[in-house]
């Protein structure tokens, strides 16, 4: 099979199925604003069938010899008679496996949302939501040039405002909402900046052509240094490294299945995706690839830390995603597109599954407070036995999926960033540690809550148990290097060396011992209370009490940078242009215009008479003018 056996048709609605989805479904939210079963089915049915034919454009990407297609669409922008923008499709390796995880996370978690969203009053508007969330995403990923892609960069920016702020009746929610869109437009403002850079030095936003050695050579170094890390800003205000992290934790506020897409496989991954989609023009800036790495490994054990003392279920995972994030940007800066996108792959399906769980959780418990949960193994056993495997693949433990994404990234960082591997390393135990322990505070001891917990319905059951299985066995793809070979340069150059002889490399049992520990050191803490976790906290107080306060970078940002520096410098310097400035301008001409009209309206009497002598008067100067200039 090859790739070009597909219809280009159907390429091109694997996006325009989603974004149809929306567009039939908007127009019933508000004559039928409670609950219609079929606007679900529009959804769930439009993505499925995306999710089938990425699989198809997987299999014939595998197999085809040139492994890209290019598919031209229609002109749509011209700037100063330059070159014509074509609104185009790019097929290629990296297009193909997101495709493919997009469509199957999204198609999951809306199967799951009809048990989880069905009393909610505002069912339409959450599947019409879901769908352009979905289509902006999928847009985003086969955009051939980086002006599309920029659009559909604002448009999943645009989708996760309203999916964060869905319950809108809730301050916080719209809070958080405002606070996501906001944040994610600083990085924006770099990602903007970095295509008026580009354009400007080579004429074009091809991203082909962006990542061609010719193009690349003819711009000078410094100025493609500053081209990366403007896209690499954009890349961190979307995938929340830090400092632009704040959002992340926020936007929990959101339906959980909304969690879980935004934090597995859409929003989040966009970063990611963007610094792979234009990885030849970071390898020519170097030094920006050098700070792609720090942030990435710095994000990693910053966000862990938080992970550790949250109280939220949902928020562990919030900081348990930005932390992993780190990893797939410090994958890809020091070991290629491969190693961060396998890793981004199995994160995809083990965090997803880890959110729908928690979701599961609140669904039996009425709570996310992990201090009123406990003892829950036994009432909810299936959930129990889907989070424990996301969370053992998320520990990176062997033979689970997470183990070989995590391997991938600690053997390219051990290689190019010795120091940078300390930081993976460590983040590898702390991992294990704070996802076990809200294994052990969730499932184990005696229930703490007041609400009847009680199993969730087949509905959400069933996409559980279906992302389960990547959640442990998507890894496996790699354990002879085969992903690797898929998205890298056709050669495998890992330490893998199958299955089982993985465990031969002294670096891997060196990280699962580290993994291992962590788990060990949750156990001790939370079940066998040998340390007694108050001693703990009394102990390490100053350290407990920064990562409970979060760095005190909300602080930071809405009480001394938003509040104070930006509301009595930029804010209210605004508010003075805006007031006296164009207020005034626009006041004098009004009142300009008004004393013209009132001066006119003396010699508009309606006695002909006048006109006449006006008329004669006008003809006469006329004609002197003419004489004089004679």
């Amino acid at each position: 099979m090859h790739i070009m056996s597909i219809p280009s048709a159907l390429i091109w609605a694997v996006w325009l199925l989603p974004l149809g989805a929306f567009a039939l479904i908007s127009p019933l939210i508000r004559p039928f604003p409670g609950k219609a079963e079929p606007a679900s089915f529009i959804s769930i049915g439009a993505v499925g069938i995306s999710f089938a034919l990425s699989l198809w454009i997987l299999a014939s990407v595998l197999q085809a010899p040139d492994r890209q297609i290019i598919l031209h669409g229609a002109d749509w922008l011209s700037i100063s008679g330059g070159p014509v923008f074509n609104f185009g499709l790019l097929i290629d390796p990296l297009s193909a496996v997101m495709l493919s995880v997009v469509t199957s996370v999204s198609l999951m978690v809306q199967v799951y949302s009809r048990a989880y969203m069905h009393s909610d009053p505002s069912y339409l508007r959450y599947f019409a939501l879901i769908s352009l969330f979905t289509a902006a995403m999928l847009g985003l990923i086969v955009s051939s040039n980086l002006l599309s892609t920029f659009a559909f960069w604002e448009l999943v920016g645009l989708s996760s405002y309203l999916l964060i702020g869905f319950w809108f009746h809730r301050p916080s929610a719209v809070a958080a909402a405002k606070k996501a869109f906001l944040v994610t437009r600083i990085g924006d403002v770099g990602f903007l900046a970095a295509l008026l850079v580009l354009y400007t030095k080579t004429g074009t936003l091809d991203i082909t052509a962006l990542n061609s050695p010719g193009v690349l050579s003819a711009i000078s170094g410094g100025v493609l240094t500053w081209a990366a890390l403007g896209l690499f800003l954009g890349a961190m205000g979307k995938s929340g490294q830090f400092p632009l992290h704040v959002w992340l934790p926020d936007a929990m506020e959101g339906p959980t299945p909304v969690s879980a897409l935004i934090h597995a496989a859409t929003m989040v991954a966009a970063g990611v995706f963007l610094v792979a989609r234009m990885y030849p023009l970071f390898q020519a800036a170097p030094h920006a690839l050098t700070v792609v790495a720090i942030v990435g490994a710095f994000s990693a054990v910053f966000a862990a830390t938080m992970g550790l003392v949250m109280k939220d279920i949902k928020r562990v995972l919030a900081y348990s995603t930005i932390s992993q994030l780190g990893l797939m940007m410090l994958g890809i800066a020091t070991g290629g597109v491969w190693v961060g996108i396998f890793y981004l792959f199995n994160h995809a399906f083990f965090k997803s599954l880890l959110f729908l769980g928690a979701g599961s959780v609140n669904h039996a418990t009425g709570t996310f407070d992990l201090r009123e949960m406990g003892g829950l193994r036994k009432k909810i056993p299936w959930t129990f036995a889907f989070f424990v495997l996301a969370a053992v693949s998320l520990s990176g433990i062997w033979p689970l999926a997470g183990f070989f994404s995590k391997e991938g990234v600690l053997a390219a960082a051990l290689d190019k960033q010795p120091v940078l591997f300390g930081f993976a390393l460590l983040t590898t135990f702390l991992t294990a540690f704070y996802i076990f322990r809200v294994v052990f505070l969730v499932f184990f001891g005696d229930y703490r809550g007041s609400h009847g917990p009680h199993e969730s319905s087949r509905i959400m059951l069933v996409p559980m148990g279906l992302l389960a299985v990547p959640a442990v066995a998507s890894g496996w793809l790699n354990a002879n290097g085969g992903f690797e070979h898929f998205l890298g340069d056709g050669a495998t150059h890992g330490f893998w060396s199958g299955f089982i002889g993985a465990l031969a490399h002294p670096l891997a049992l060196f990280s699962l011992l580290a993994a291992l520990l962590g788990v060990f050191s949750a156990y001790t803490l939370y079940i066998k209370r040998w340390i007694s976790p108050d001693k703990v906290k009394w102990f390490l107080r100053s350290p407990y009490a920064i990562f409970t306060r979060k760095y005190g970078m909300d602080e930071l940002y809405e009480n001394i940078i938003a509040r104070n520096a930006l509301y009595r410098g930029v804010f209210q310097a605004a508010d003075w242009t805006d007031r006296v400035v164009i207020g005034g301008a626009s006041a004098g001409i009004a009142s300009l215009t008004t004393g013209a009209g009132r001066v006119l309206r003396r010699f508009q009497t309606g006695q002909i008479q006048l006109y006449a002598v006006a008329a004669v008067l006008g003809m006469t100067a006329i004609v002197l003018i003419a004489l004089v200039r004679g």
